[in-house]
C-alpha cells in the first residue's frame, strides 16, 4: 500500500518529452527529459498551481478550532511549516483532502480544485460562535510548487512554506498580480512543469490523489491517507470511526503502489487469480515501464495481481 512513499522519495523521469522549459534570451526553448529529471532532482523546477483553492484563516480561535477538525496535528505549526491534512464526516469518510500553511502572516488552506467540494464551504458550518474568519483568496494568489525543492529562493513578495502540497518540496505564495513576472524570473534557471508531467510525478512517487485514486466514501486508510492523521492529538472530526477500524478491524480495502513493463489504462480492472478484486485508478509511462496506483480489496492486497489482458503488475517497495 502507498504510505512513507509521500516523504523523501525521488522523482523518477517524466514519461513525456519537453516536460519544460528553458530561457535563451527573450526566447523559451524545450529542455529535453533528461534535463527536466536533474532539474527535478536538484529542486529546480517549478509548477504553476495558481489555479488551486487558496482559503486564508483567521481569527483568535482559528488555530485551536482547526485544529480540533482536521486530521493532522498543528497546534504547534510553525510559520514557513506546513502539513497535510483531512476533513473528515463524522462517521470517517473522507470529505476533502489539503494542505494546511502556515505563512509569516497568515494561514493558507490549499486544495487541489479537482475536489468536488471546497475547503472553505466544507468548514464554514462549523464556525457557530467561534472568532474564526475563512476567506477564499485564491483569486488574490500566485501558488508556485518546488518539487524537491530545500533551499528558499528569496525572491521579493514572497514567502515559503515546506512541504509542498504536492509532496516533498517547497510551496511559493506571492500576490495574484506578481504571477506573470515571478514565472519570467524562474525561468531564467528553473524548468517548468506542465500540470500532466507534475501528475506523472505523483503516480511514479506513489501519491494518491483525492477524488481520483481516494474517494469519498473510503476512510483514510482505504484512501491511502493515512499518513494525513495524526492518531496522538486526540480528538478531530471523525477520530472515533477512524480509531475503531484502525485498533478493532481493517480497512475494506486499500490503495497500491505497483509497476507493469506493458501498457495499462486508469479504470482497467485488476484479478487476483482470474477474479476481479479492483481497478487501476492512475497510470503513467516513463522509459518504457508503467506505474500505477490501484484500488483493491484488503482481502486480495498480497496479489499475485495481473489485469484481464495477461499484465502483470508488481507491487513497488515502500521507502521511508
Amino acid at each position: 500500500m502507498v504510505g512513507s512513499q509521500t516523504l523523501g522519495l525521488d522523482y523518477p523521469k517524466p514519461g513525456s518529452p519537453s516536460a519544460g522549459f528553458a530561457k535563451a534570451g527573450a526566447i523559451l526553448v524545450p529542455v529535453d527529459e533528461s534535463s527536466v529529471d536533474e532539474a527535478v532532482a536538484s529542486g529546480r523546477a517549478f509548477a504553476d498551481l495558481s489555479a488551486w483553492r487558496k482559503v486564508a484563516l483567521a481569527g483568535s480561535d482559528a488555530v485551536a478550532w482547526l485544529n480540533d477538525l482536521a486530521s493532522a496535528d498543528i497546534a504547534d505549526l510553525a510559520p514557513g511549516a506546513a502539513k497535510r491534512s483531512l476533513l473528515l464526516s463524522p462517521t470517517g469518510q473522507i470529505r476533502a483532502e489539503f494542505t494546511i500553511a502556515k505563512t509569516a502572516d497568515e494561514i493558507l488552506l490549499l486544495q487541489d480544485p479537482h475536489q468536488p467540494s471546497g475547503i472553505d464551504e466544507l468548514l464554514a458550518p462549523y464556525v457557530l460562535s467561534s472568532d474564526v474568519r475563512l476567506a477564499d483568496r485564491s483569486g488574490e494568489l500566485a501558488l508556485f510548487a518546488f518539487p524537491h525543492r530545500g533551499e528558499p529562493l528569496g525572491m521579493p513578495e514572497t514567502t515559503a512554506t515546506a512541504p509542498s502540497c504536492t509532496g516533498p518540496g517547497l510551496d511559493l505564495h506571492a500576490p495574484a498580480s506578481s504571477r506573470e513576472a515571478i514565472e519570467r524570473a524562474l525561468l531564467g534557471s528553473f524548468a517548468r512543469l506542465g500540470l500532466d508531467d507534475l501528475d506523472r510525478y505523483r503516480i511514479a512517487a506513489g501519491i494518491p490523489r483525492f477524488g481520483v485514486d481516494g474517494r469519498e466514501e473510503d476512510l483514510p486508510e482505504e484512501g491511502g491517507f493515512d499518513e494525513a492523521v495524526s492518531y496522538e492529538k486526540g480528538c478531530f472530526l471523525g477520530q472515533e470511526a477512524v480509531a475503531k477500524v484502525r485498533n478493532l478491524g481493517h480497512p475494506r480495502r486499500l490503495v497500491v503502489h505497483l509497476a507493469a513493463d506493458d501498457p495499462v489504462s486508469a479504470g482497467e480492472p485488476i484479478e487476483v487469480d482470474g477474479e476481479s478484486v479492483g481497478e487501476i485508478t492512475s497510470a503513467s509511462e516513463r522509459n518504457r515501464s508503467w506505474w500505477i496506483l490501484a484500488r483493491v480489496n484488503w482481502a486480495r492486497r498480497e496479489g499475485p495481481f495481473r489485469t484481464p489482458h495477461g499484465v502483470r503488475l508488481t507491487p513497488v517497495p515502500h521507502r521511508s
